[in-house]
């Protein structure tokens, strides 16, 4: 009887033992192995950590925005893989119906997807700043401490006038959490891939230091939204550069008022003391008066030569321009487009 009474309960010891690892077996199995990440959506989720961030952080966030069903099995897997004390900042694309297993193993690696950088249409510094940190972790304010660092800009060979010229608009992949120092030293990375030898060398031929290039590309581009004109605009203001004619870039005189809304420079305007204004100052003024874009650059080293000295926008508002030889003749452009100015009420 005592036999019989202690096989039964190894029996029950051994069936119990088997039924509890069949459901550990299968509780593990769920926790690594069953989708837990968007079970019920189709579209992947766009995940930013933001730097100094705690699991719990991670976690209550996956949660409370719908991205894990199960949170008890996700912070098991965590702990076991070792994620809770290895959280990495970033910005991550989750799968929908990605197991804990993955998505721990996506989140451990900071294997990041990175972002399009994109920025153009800029006209001052605190437009750039906005503008390039507009999808990044940093702040515009912290990307503005370091562009007004005189100190800090002149290790790339810039000043406060000319750091603008560092920058190429253009569409680069970058880090979402990549900081304001790093984003300055992918910049000026580009920066020097832009300018090869064959850009140097037309700069040199043209008398011209890259920063120069930059300065008057900037000129050009405000001058003209028509980017098939501006080598001829580039034209323009180089043959007045070769005989040391003042630029008498109206653009200029926008910057140094300040109003970018101005929509007709005046004779006051031209009286301005700044070394922006060409009318007073001949040569290039300190720096870029905007970002130059990539087309504008390209129409300084690829000017189009011609014996024009004025142009003038034309009376049509088509956003081109009249060009002319002698001063007779750009007076006769000029008094057309001011009279169409004048019918549309534009003072």
């Amino acid at each position: 009887m005592f036999k019989d009474n202690k096989t039964k309960y190894y029996l029950i010891a051994v069936v119990s033992f088997s039924v509890l690892l069949t459901s550990l077996s299968f509780y593990f199995y769920q926790a690594f192995f069953s989708p837990n990440a968007l079970i019920d959506k189709e579209d992947p989720y766009i995940l930013k950590i933001p730097s100094n961030a705690t699991f719990q952080m991670v976690s209550d966030s996956l949660y409370q925005n719908g991205v894990i069903h199960e949170l008890i099995t996700f912070s098991f897997v965590s702990k076991v893989l070792g994620y809770q004390e290895a959280v990495k900042s970033g910005l991550y694309t989750i799968p929908a119906k990605t197991s804990n297993l993955n998505l721990v193993r996506l989140l451990r690696s900071g294997n990041q997807t990175p972002i399009k950088l994109t920025f153009n249409n800029v006209r001052t510094k605190e437009d750039l700043a906005e503008k390039i940190t507009k999808n990044l972790e940093i702040s515009p304010d912290a990307f503005m401490d370091l562009i007004t660092d005189s100190v800090y800009i002149r290790k790339f060979g810039f000043k406060e006038e000319t750091v603008m010229g560092m920058f190429i608009p253009n569409t680069y992949e970058i880090w979402w959490n990549t900081s304001a120092e790093k984003v300055f030293d992918r910049m000026y990375k580009e920066y020097g891939n832009y300018w090869t030898e064959a850009r140097l060398a037309k700069a040199q031929n043209l008398g011209l230091t890259p920063i120069e290039v930059s300065t008057l590309a900037s000129i050009v581009q405000a001058e003209t939204q028509k980017s098939d004109e501006r080598p001829k605009v580039a034209g323009v203001y180089l043959n007045r550069l070769r005989i040391n004619m003042p630029l008498q870039a109206d653009p200029t005189l926008v910057f140094a008022v300040g109003d970018f809304n101005l929509k007709r420079v005046l004779n006051v305007h031209k009286e301005i003391d700044s070394p922006y204004n060409t009318y007073k100052n001949t040569g290039l003024p300190p720096g870029p008066i905007n970002l130059p874009e990539i087309s504008s650059l390209e129409a300084v080293l690829n000017y189009e030569e011609h014996d024009y000295l004025y142009f003038c926008a034309k009376e049509d508002f088509s956003g081109y321009h009249a060009f002319a030889k002698n001063y007779n003749e750009h007076i006769n452009n000029a008094r057309r487009y001011q009279a169409a100015l004048n019918r549309s009420k534009i003072y």
